[in-house]
């Protein structure tokens, strides 16, 4: 059997990204073949297989069409060149056209008449020799096929190829999953793949599927949404363990490209400088992240020699006249922004440049580098060491930090009140869009529904959650908005309770949640473990009732409806291009039948379309916008504002300098952070050693022990650390008490007390304690109903389980590799 090499066409693999061509190169497609034993038949052997189930059709006018039409396009084949009809049909001007012109341009090249019925004889004729494997047309050929006789081609190919392999892949998915529009079109890449590449589902490769992307990114077909195939093929364990988890986001991803790729995509027309950059950062690479190259190359080729190159034509040295450098600074402290009007038309419009200290501080560190590098290698940097154009007061940042800390207190101040009207507003967006769901699913479809006063049509096709509002025309999918609107809630609960960095939040996992058992009381606290990627400091945050029940809500959102468990997934790293290890994240959501970390975009999109039903504005009269940072400095600022000690608030935050953690603050008094800052310097001048801005052990001690003293009779004391009792330890009447449901009973003989007691006084005429009586009697009356309430709720409460100890410790060594 001879086996033809394999070439990517260039409309596939060349135009895919950068990661998708890495994964192509490391697992490669299985080559193009054209000889094997169905193709080598003859033309009587063929159609004696044609004769047989479960290549015959049960209709029998279809067959006999079917066997017209395979016989007309064999003896057509049988005119050109080649030993196998694969190398027949490769030779044929069939093979070079698109498929869905086979129809049209098949009955003149075999020469027979062009009508209806003909057509559909001959094509007929081509699925009977697809299936039957004799012929094997490419992927693009079979991408731009009709879904008609995609449907087709996968109801005659699925029960001839490989029965066992797809039932067994039904047997695994759900059932409306299987139904869906994503799964339709995830079967149907299966069937395609089959169809060109032969074997049966088993016989896939990884760069089979890398293969179909690059051809549907190449026919500009929605891409992204039709990876589900390459999910099933994993769940059916046909693909090799160290396969990628997902193929979602490698059709448009870069990865980390090399330091000529970050230097070339800004065109530096000067080829020494070019190299010169290119050597630069090779050589700070090892002592610096993706990120901060990235930003260090744009500085450089970009905002610095190419802004110079296009104001001096020809300049080829680092040495600029100070003239030069001057006008440099002065362009370098405005940008050009392209606003789009009202009216449609595009205006350029001069701003003051944000980043400017970030760009001088790049380029003073380039020249003193090479600078000093110079001194150890002058023959490699001693030509390039010139003196800097930047001096000191162009990174003198005092002014410009005091700027930027005047900007965010300014923006903290504004959006502080504005939080809980914004908690209630995610809230509220939550129940009305699950009710408009709800509603929908009520309907049949095809019909009409009313819900808040619009009118809606919901789609005729049963199974789909799409709906047109009567009112505006506008279709909407109210399953998706329903996400939408539930992952815009948890992400403001969430970010409020935690002050937590977004890239934290959605690294969170299932294996963050973790227990504390008090060593005196034994009382279980839960415990939020943050692992950030940004700093490598895990730090743990104290699960408040309120953020359990946004995190019980999470996971029973994403557990898997077949197993209960939190499925595994993986996510991309935008700023460093890099995929991190599989884990049960909380913020993942089941996106065209296939698990996937939420975006940070879908998730500030989400939250602005809560933002835009408060109808809320700043000071300045335009509506009030939020950024998920926002959470963190408001957190931040109400713990220090409600009596927190800021390096109680520096641990929680996961800063590694007090001085960040107050720069947050925006409402703690100037001189109080001023008195506290003189009394570390003196405390630090005095005990030097000994100074450590982590908490003691004392003060840690103490952290603890508000838990434990929090217990009480009848409940819980909820009061934040650090604060008195505000009720003289008046229990029964304090909002803040959280009564036990097991001490339920010790609150009804508290009550039935106190009823008592104002009957013996009203009996007696002590009208002096009646009305205090009165009062303790409604908080107890209060706390009865809030129990009831509460023990309804908990009914639906969902068990968020703990992952064991074991399993984590096995995913960890797994991401990590080897101990060395």
């Amino acid at each position: 059997m001879s086996v033809a090499p394999h070439v990517a066409p260039p409309t596939s693999l060349s135009l895919a990204g950068e990661a998708l061509r890495a994964v192509a190169l490391r697992f490669p497609p299985r080559p193009a073949e054209d000889d094997w034993a169905a193709t080598a038949g003859t033309q009587a052997d063929i159609l004696a297989r044609l004769q047989q189930p479960p290549l015959r059709p049960a209709d029998v006018r279809h067959h006999r069409a079917r066997i017209r039409g395979a016989r007309q396009i064999l003896q057509w084949l049988d005119t050109f060149p080649g030993a196998t009809w694969q190398q027949r049909w490769n030779a044929s001007p069939a093979s070079t056209r698109p498929g869905n012109d086979w129809a049209r341009l098949a009955p003149g090249w075999i020469g027979i008449a062009a009508g209806p019925s003909q057509r559909q004889t001959l094509t007929g004729g081509l699925l009977s020799l697809i299936c039957a494997d004799v012929i094997r047309p490419a992927l693009p050929w079979l991408l731009s096929r009709t879904s008609a006789n995609m449907t087709s081609l996968r109801i005659g190919l699925i029960p001839t190829r490989d029965p066992e392999g797809f039932s067994q892949l039904e047997a695994m998915i759900e059932p409306a999953t299987w139904s869906s529009n994503v799964g339709r079109h995830a079967l149907h890449a299966l069937v395609k793949i089959v169809a060109a590449k032969g074997g049966t589902l088993a016989d896939i490769t990884v760069g089979d599927a890398v293969e179909y992307l690059a051809a549907l990114k190449a026919a500009n077909d929605k891409y992204r949404g039709y990876t589900l195939f390459y999910a099933w093929l994993r769940e059916l364990g046909t693909l090799p363990a160290e396969a990628p988890s997902s193929l979602r986001y490698l059709a448009n991803t870069s990865g980390q490209v090399s330091m000529e790729q970050l230097i070339d995509r800004f065109g530096v027309r000067c080829r020494p400088i070019r190299d010169l950059l290119v050597d630069y950062l090779k050589e700070r690479q090892p002592g610096l992240d993706y990120t901060s190259l990235n930003n260090s190359s744009r500085h450089l080729a970009s905002n610095f020699w190419g802004d110079l190159e296009q104001h001096h034509p020809g300049i080829d040295s680092l040495h600029l006249a100070p003239e030069v450098s001057a006008a440099w600074k002065q362009r370098c402290r405005t940008r050009i922004e392209r606003r789009r009007q009202p009216d449609g038309t595009v205006r350029e419009v001069v701003t003051a440049r944000v980043n400017v200290a970030s760009i001088m501080i790049s380029v003073r560190a380039f020249y003193l580098d090479i600078g000093q590098w110079a001194i150890d290698e002058p023959a490699r940097w001693g030509p390039w060491a010139v003196p800097s154009p930047i001096k000191d007061a162009d990174v003198a940042v005092v002014k410009d930090n005091k700027r930027c800390k005047a900007r965010m207190d300014h923006r903290t101040r504004e959006r502080l009140p504005a939080l809980p009207a914004v908690a209630r507003a995610a809230s509220s967006c939550l129940n009305e869009a699950k009710a408009r769901l709800q509603a929908l699913m009520d309907t049949p479809p095809g019909d009409h529904f009313t819900f808040a006063g619009d009118t809606f049509a919901r789609a005729a096709k049963d199974g789909t959650t799409w709906a047109v509002n009567m009112a505006t025309g506008r279709r909407i999918d109210l399953a998706l908005a329903e996400s939408r609107a539930f992952w815009a809630w948890a992400m403001v609960e969430f970010l409020q309770h935690t002050g937590v960095r977004i890239e934290e939040m959605l690294e969170a996992s299932h294996h963050s949640l973790i227990q504390y058992r008090l060593p005196t009381t034994g009382e279980i606290v839960p415990l939020l473990q943050i692992a950030p990627s940004k700093t490598d400091e895990e730090r743990v945050i104290l699960v408040s009732p309120e953020l359990a029940d946004v995190l019980s809500a999470i996971i029973a959102r994403i557990r898997d409806p077949r197993t209960g468990a939190v499925p595994y997934v993986s996510s991309y790293d935008m700023a460093e291009k890099t995929w991190n290890p599989q884990m049960p994240l909380l913020f993942q959501w089941r996106r065209s039948g296939e698990s996937s970390r939420l975006s940070p975009k879908f998730l500030r999109e989400a939250l602005q379309e809560v933002l835009a039903s408060t109808n809320l504005t700043d000071s300045a009269g335009q509506p009030l916008d939020f950024s998920p940072h926002d959470f963190r400095r408001i957190f931040i600022t109400d713990a220090i504002r409600s009596g927190l000690p800021p390096h109680i608030a520096q641990v929680i935050a996961g800063h590694t300098n007090i001085n960040t953690t107050m720069g947050y603050n925006a409402i703690y008094p100037s001189e109080a952070i001023e008195a506290h800052r003189a009394f570390i310097a003196r405390r630090r001048a005095l005990r030097p050693s000994e100074e450590h801005r982590t908490p003691t052990n004392e003060e840690w001690d103490a952290f603890l022990g508000h838990f434990e003293r929090r217990k009480l009779s009848i409940g819980i004391c909820a009061r934040t650390f650090g604060t008195p009792c505000i009720h003289e330890h008046a229990c029964i009447r304090c909002s803040m008490l959280r009564p036990d449901p097991a001490q339920r009973h010790r609150l009804v003989e508290i009550r039935d007390n106190l009823i008592a007691r104002i009957t013996e006084a009203e009996q007696e005429g002590w009208l002096g304690e009646i009305e205090g009586l009165q009062v303790s009697l409604a908080s107890a009356e209060e706390k009865l109903t809030q129990l009831d309430a509460e023990q309804v709720r908990q009914r639906q409460v969902i068990d968020l389980g703990m992952p064991r100890f074991s399993q984590i410790a096995t995913r960890i060594s797994t991401a990590r590799g080897p101990s060395s």
